[in-house]
């Protein structure tokens, strides 16, 4: 196996771990749930100041939900079967829109109200074949930054843009330079009219369009209620792996009997955005290890900050050190002493640590500490000064 492959760097990073005893699961170390948790904690801010409310479901769900939104029919062979006492037959999610239906259905709704942006990290199980199972890229459990907006066909085509700049901005923070789009649209295995999928074949497309994207056309590969945009990032063997997506839905709402108060006082359905910006959260922390060779971004990495002191002399400085970071909201580690500085500097470098705290007996007497970075530079720097530079590192 490539070193730099993601399953190599997770075992040698210490981060997750997977065993054949539960194939396609995956058991996430401190340091592994340490990235997950600070790439949930980034969407869930941006997700916020967009307007969603976020929402939680539940991961078992009865079968008679999963055959009027028509995910039965379709994924029947792919989903974890339970049964209550009483017999009753009920499916581990394999998604978690028919959920968000179901909060959008507690109670009246006006079109004044619209759009209504839902947002959930979904934990999904699919019974993925072995074969097709690899890493983190494809597993049988997995969370995703599921989201769902609730809107007129009038509203669609901006809700999709603003999806759009979203992920944008989020991918090229994250360290990709480019993504490839691709239109999936209707397969023949499908629910709704012809209509409604040319109107969101075309709503699609038109979204797409306004944002400078171009994109190649995979016919028949969308989802059985809708198309969908796909985003697609390449790992360092040029392997495609989808992360984003955007679907526009027609079916489920009526499916399901969402419905709003239309001005004239009728009752209409609204049409439903499905997206994610990463879509899998364990494939998101695999393709970013790889793209990063394991060296992730100050804001992204488990452990940021390693205080060194250079001898047991300065053990209580450098404790004050920690205090002072950890209390700037850093992630940061205390070095044992008993190695010597060197072998510590190799020993951070190899975890992925980008910067090290190193306190010898001159930033002891000075209320400093000397900042070694990834790259080699160094630089000193007052404690308070260091603190907050370093917390300020991180994307808001």
């Amino acid at each position: 196996m490539d070193d730099l492959d993601h399953r190599s760097l997770g075992s040698r990073l210490e981060l997750y771990h997977q065993q054949d005893d539960a194939p396609g699961m995956v058991f996430w170390h401190p340091r592994g749930y340490a990235i997950y948790r600070v790439l949930e904690d980034y969407i869930r801010r941006r997700m916020r100041r967009l307007g969603y409310a976020e929402v939680r479901t539940p991961m078992v769900l009865p079968r008679a939900l999963w055959e009027r939104s028509g995910h039965w029919e379709k994924f029947r062979d792919n989903m974890f079967l339970v049964e209550d006492e009483d017999g009753r037959e009920m499916a581990l999610k394999p998604m978690s829109c028919p959920g968000h239906v179901q909060i959008f259905n507690k109670g009246l709704r006006s079109w004044r109200e619209l759009p209504i942006r839902y947002a959930e990290f979904g934990q999904c199980h699919r019974n993925e074949p072995s074969g097709a199972m690899h890493g983190l890229m494809r597993t049988r459990a997995f969370e995703q930054d599921d989201a769902h907006v609730f809107c007129r066909e009038d509203q669609a085509v901006e809700e999709m843009g603003r999806f759009i700049d979203l992920l944008d901005e989020v991918y090229a923070e994250l360290g990709f330079t480019g993504y490839e789009v691709a239109l999936a649209t209707r397969p023949d295995q499908r629910a709704g009219a012809d209509e409604q999928w040319d109107w969101a074949e075309a709503r699609l497309a038109e979204a797409a369009r306004a944002r400078g994207l171009s994109f190649s056309v995979k016919p028949g590969e969308g989802a059985f209620y809708g198309p969908k945009l796909e985003f697609i990032l390449r790992d360092r063997l040029g392997r495609s792996w989808q992360c984003g997506t955007v679907q526009l839905d027609c079916v489920l709402p009526g499916r399901l009997d969402a419905s709003y108060v239309a001005p004239d006082g009728s009752r209409a359905l609204p049409v439903m955005i499905h997206h994610a910006v990463f879509g899998s959260m364990g494939r998101f922390v695999g393709v970013l290890l790889e793209q990063h060779g394991g060296a992730l971004p100050f804001w992204l990495a488990p452990e940021q900050v390693a205080v060194a002191p250079v001898s047991d002399r300065q053990g209580d400085y450098a404790r004050h050190v920690w205090d002072m970071l950890d209390g700037a909201g850093l992630r940061v580690v205390m070095q044992d002493g008993n190695e010597t500085l060197p072998r510590r500097i190799v020993a951070s470098h190899e975890a992925g640590i980008p910067v090290m705290a190193i306190v010898g007996g001159r930033e002891a007497a000075d209320n400093t500490v000397t900042l070694r970075r990834r790259d080699g530079s160094q630089s000193v720097a007052k404690l308070e000064e260091a603190a907050a530079l370093l917390a300020v590192t991180r994307p808001s």
